[in-house]
């Protein structure tokens, strides 16, 4: 036992502060059992914090505040799991992490190309959603994170506040990946695409 919980103990500290993550990733160490017993110990010790059932990860820690919330983005990905998922913020919490709402949603979904998925971690619902490969096609490019943004905001709330907000937070770079893939998009999100070029 104390062999599979410095193994996995190293493991989490080579991955550095905020990585999250399940016993599923460490089944190359040992059977469930005895992964799942060396969690449990490691969170007694306070080495690793318990989100959810089944979910932990190994705190960022900040001088004045202490222990900081776990990422959401981070959770998910551990929620996605060791496969290779895809995952891509959408609905509000997209629009949030563009800064074109300021509230972070109570209820905050990933579309992904893995199964559905639904985690309470303290007062909000992280959700995997399962959606199309068209919707997957810009998972983890910046493109994904601004169609999925102007989608949940509609295009009858288009604005020049909206539009001024992604000129100034887009890099020249993230316009081109933009152009690159327009064609993913419908026509009125294609229009603001090249809007945001001039």
């Amino acid at each position: 036992m104390q062999s599979i919980m410095s193994k996995i103990r190293k493991r989490i500290y080579g991955k550095g502060r905020g990585f999250v993550f399940s016993k599923s990733h460490f089944i190359d160490i040992g059977n469930s059992t005895a992964v799942a017993k060396a969690l449990e110990r490691l969170t007694v010790y306070g080495t690793i914090r318990r989100l959810a059932r089944g979910l932990y990860d190994y705190p960022e820690k900040h001088p004045v505040l202490g222990e900081l919330p776990a990422n959401y983005e981070r959770i998910a990905k551990a929620l996605a799991g060791r496969d290779s998922l895809r995952i891509q913020p959408s609905g509000a919490y997209a629009a949030n992490l563009l800064g074109l709402t300021e509230q972070v949603p109570a209820k905050i979904v990933f579309f992904t190309d893995g199964a559905n998925r639904t985690i309470q971690i303290r007062n909000r619902q992280i959700i995997l959603k399962r959606t199309t490969p068209k919707n997957m096609a810009t998972a983890g490019q910046v493109s994904g994170l601004v169609i999925q943004a102007l989608r949940y905001l509609g295009k009858d709330h288009m604005n020049d506040r909206i539009t001024g907000i992604l000129k100034k937070r887009l890099t020249r770079d993230d316009k081109r990946q933009l152009m690159r893939d327009i064609r993913y998009v419908p026509a009125w999100i294609g229009k603001i695409f090249r809007l945001l070029q001039e």
